[in-house]
């Protein structure tokens, strides 16, 4: 088994995104929210607050974490197609996966991802070329050109299933 902290590979920042590469982020980015709700469906409470690997967040935390994570991403892009360079804050994922509302069951995560990724599909799709070389000001990656973002965050859906998906696998659940 590779490293279970990265299931589908690290992530890299691609060099050239071709259309292609974009119609296929932006689907992967459609996707995520129906492949999280079958990556947990008919977990126990038991298996749902079990690390995915030790030391990682559980199964809960991680299904809590993608739509906090995504509702951020999309903010982001509405800033960087609205405004010119805007810096973004980065938070404390770590301490948002410890507040009150990551321990609530999953399904209000659910129809939120559901629900933010329906909006957040329909505005990649509405996107001019052109719009995918805007960029925002991140303060430790510096300026960020929103057609890697998409990589980014194709990527981070597949990623944080995957911990749950291979948890099963390898728990035979």
């Amino acid at each position: 088994m590779g490293d279970p902290r990265y299931p589908v590979g690290k992530f890299t920042w691609p060099e050239k995104i071709t259309e292609q590469d974009r119609r296929a982020y932006i689907q992967q980015i459609e996707e995520a929210p129906a492949k999280l709700r079958e990556a947990v469906k008919g977990l126990s409470e038991q298996q749902l607050d079990t690390p995915y690997r030790e030391g990682g967040w559980t199964v809960r935390q991680v299904a809590h974490h993608l739509p906090d994570s995504h509702m951020n991403a999309y903010i982001r892009f509405k800033l960087a197609l609205t405004e010119d360079q805007p810096p973004i804050k980065p938070y404390d994922q770590a301490r948002w996966a410890e507040l009150a509302d990551s321990k609530l069951p999953v399904e209000p995560s659910l129809l939120l991802i559901e629900s933010l990724h329906a909006r957040w599909t329909a505005l990649l799709r509405a996107m001019r070329p052109e719009d995918f070389s805007r960029t925002l000001k991140h303060p430790e990656l510096g300026l960020v050109v929103l057609d890697k973002y998409v990589a980014l965050y194709a990527w981070h859906g597949r990623h944080h299933v995957a911990h749950i998906t291979e948890l099963r696998g390898r728990a035979h659940w």
